[in-house]
């Protein structure tokens, strides 16, 4: 009898791929559609129905069984949630994070073994390797070890990434010569319980907006904010203030919650949109520690996705992990995560709560 193998489906190409080279190789393949959000979009049309179509078909046309599974409480609790009262402290959350070791490699993992499963699969673009270790995904513009950084190697080694080794368009071209429906879909981007809605407007409908001041470094009021939620560091897009100034783009360069403030400065290099520390809490790593408490160890950091990996010294005080970048970084920005690299290893990461030069310094 051969191994089972549950594959995550979300109805998208990577994951039908997925499912279809692990049944070309012979395994006993199970698609499941996870649906993590009830809610409809602004025409009434529930977000998942036609991502579950597109399983649906794929999963036929493979000859694979499938089934769809609710997380959408599971979601509300652990994700969502947390995205709300990231927003409500003035940091930018990435519930991607949380939502991959919440729910892709907890519930959905424990729902896969329930089915007999020895192994879950996804379409993830990365890779492991015998002792359990995260690696990065062959393609450098697709590699999503970044999301995966707070998966731990117990969960990775019950888990296979059958593209992580391939090219997003090596990955299309075997979706098009097996002809599976969903060969030319356009990638999802954004959070997925947002979808392609006004994001202004959804987080409107959940937290209430206190407008107030755009403010500059030297204390002129040049516009108004329509609440310090919208707004994420670095943000150039949608200030209004454009016709101020001397003629160059704003961009947003802090939150003073306190006083309800958005600062703001003209310049893209404007210095006070780059540091070189932050602090990161909530910390997690892959396997183990690459540091012990009190520690400082050289590595690369990202401060976001597609990030090209950064020289930085990192070190484990209290808990927290201090980060000195070693080349000035651009809107290091609270709420999203750093995560460390060694060569091609992922280590793990934290959280970013603190960006400063002059105030965050290693104990």
């Amino acid at each position: 009898m051969s191994e089972r193998i549950v594959v995550g489906m979300s109805g998208g190409v990577d994951s039908s791929v997925a499912a279809l080279l692990l049944k070309e190789q012979g395994y006993d393949v199970v698609g499941v559609f996870m649906k993590n959000w009830e809610e409809q979009d602004e025409n009434g049309t529930c977000m998942a129905e036609s991502d579950w179509r597109d399983v649906r078909e794929v999963c036929d046309l493979i000859d694979i069984p499938y089934y769809s599974v609710n997380f959408a409480k599971e979601y509300w609790d652990r994700v969502f949630s947390y995205f709300l009262k990231e927003y409500r402290a003035g940091r930018t959350p990435n519930p991607d994070v949380l939502c991959n070791r919440e729910i892709k490699f907890r519930a959905f993992l424990d729902f896969a073994m329930n089915l007999g499963a020895s192994r879950m699969a996804t379409g993830h673009f990365v890779r492991t390797d015998e002792e359990g270790r995260l690696l990065k995904g062959t393609d450098p513009n697709k590699d999503q070890s970044y999301f995966l950084y707070m998966v731990h190697e117990a969960q990775l080694k019950k888990s296979i990434f059958p593209v992580g080794g391939m090219t997003k368009a090596q990955v299309r071209k075997i979706a098009e010569e097996h002809h599976l429906p969903v060969s030319a879909k356009k990638d999802s981007t954004g959070v997925c319980f947002i979808g392609e809605r006004n994001f202004k407007k959804f987080l409107g409908g959940y937290l209430p907006a206190q407008p107030g001041d755009m403010v500059t470094p030297e204390g002129e009021v040049v516009g108004r904010h329509d609440g310090l939620m919208y707004y994420t560091l670095g943000q150039r897009r949608g200030l209004g203030i454009g016709g101020r100034g001397d003629g160059r783009s704003w961009f947003v360069i802090g939150k003073d919650l306190e006083k309800n403030v958005l600062l703001v400065a003209q310049g893209e290099d404007h210095p006070l949109l780059y540091s070189t520390r932050s602090v990161a809490e909530d910390v997690t790593w892959v396997g183990e520690a690459p540091m012990q408490e009190g520690e400082t160890v050289t590595c690369t950091a990202r401060y976001r996705y597609r990030q090209p990996d950064q020289p930085v010294e990192a070190a484990l005080r209290d808990g927290k992990l201090y980060l000195h970048s070693l080349v000035p970084q651009r809107a290091v920005t609270p709420g999203q995560s750093a995560v460390l690299y060694r060569g091609e290893v992922c280590l793990g990461g934290g959280i970013i709560t603190e960006v400063s030069d002059a105030g965050v310094t290693v104990p």
